[in-house]
């Protein structure tokens, strides 16, 4: 089955006539018409027109088929109009920021993927600096996409277009030399009494509010006796066995052993991770690398 099919399948029923959607809409003869149509019945396997003398109608299959047919072609027809669109607006560059933790299990398959569909866009990666800059540049319109973790209250993502990719169970991370290391789990009170390093309350205000309300069930509360606003310096205070703190298993894949993820008991709420965007029509190449990272996330 081709697009063609579809076109005079659609030019026929709106007609109600071979002659007049042969001439008067598609321009060829009418046999042609009538021999595509008979092609697409034999195809499908179904009668798409019932014919009276020189009066045809729709069948009951013909009618459902013509929805159908309308969307295809609809789609089709917009995604030759984005792909104009993107030749004509010399889209040429797209600017992306990113979680360091979805690097390795998103963001690097969803860019490979990309380039091959799209080699003429140059895409720039950007680590954010802190936790809410990234979104701060996102609506400014800096960057046009973010791999980013899902934030607790839902209205702070109001004004943006968000998809999640994947979850994360939230584990303990410890030192490789911590006595909690050889532990197949811990719970909640003993992870307590231990000191916690974390990341900074002003740079990352979702991950401290998250500790919180995990700890907020239980009578013991951690005491943060350094925090850090990045990402290494978080990671290597752990390692070094300054303090134990709350991260997920996507660590393991971005740091390998340096660090080591103990189950913690009751097992805190799952985070999600997705991509985010400015609501509205996106440009031909955002939306691309959109169905890029969805098509990585969904092969995991």
């Amino acid at each position: 089955m081709e697009l063609r099919h579809l076109r005079y399948f659609v030019a026929v029923a709106e007609a109600e006539n071979f002659l007049h959607a042969a001439t008067r809409k598609l321009h060829i003869s009418q046999p042609a018409v009538s021999r595509q149509i008979r092609d697409l019945e034999d195809e499908l396997g179904v009668q798409l027109f019932e014919r009276v003398g020189k009066s045809i109608h729709l069948s009951s299959a013909g009618s459902l088929f013509l929805e159908e047919a309308r969307v295809i072609l609809e789609r089709t027809g917009e995604a030759v109009r984005n792909v104009r669109a993107c030749g004509q607006t010399g889209e040429t560059e797209l600017h992306v920021v990113y979680s360091p933790l979805l690097r390795a299990q998103i963001v690097s398959p969803a860019l490979h993927a990309f380039q091959q569909a799209m080699p003429g866009v140059h895409v720039k990666l950007h680590a954010p600096t802190t936790g809410d800059k990234g979104m701060t540049d996102l609506r400014d319109g800096r960057f046009q996409l973010a791999f980013i973790a899902r934030p607790s209250n839902r209205s702070a993502f109001h004004d943006l277009r968000f998809e999640e990719l994947l979850r994360q169970q939230v584990r303990l991370g410890v030192s490789p030399g911590h006595p909690f290391a050889q532990r197949r789990s811990v719970s909640l009170t003993e992870a307590a009494k231990e000191p916690f390093v974390s990341l900074s309350r002003e740079d990352f205000p979702e991950y401290n509010a998250y500790r919180s309300a995990v700890f907020a069930q239980v009578k013991s509360k951690p005491r943060v006796i350094e925090e850090y606003d990045n990402m290494m310096g978080f990671i290597s205070a752990i390692e070094a066995g300054t303090g134990v703190a709350m991260v997920v298993d996507l660590l393991v894949q971005s740091f390998g052993s340096r660090v080591e993820l103990v189950r913690l008991t009751p097992e805190p709420k799952p985070i999600g991770f997705g991509i985010a965007a400015r609501k509205g029509r996106l440009s031909p190449a955002t939306e691309k690398f959109w169905q890029c990272a969805k098509e990585v996330a969904s092969a995991k």
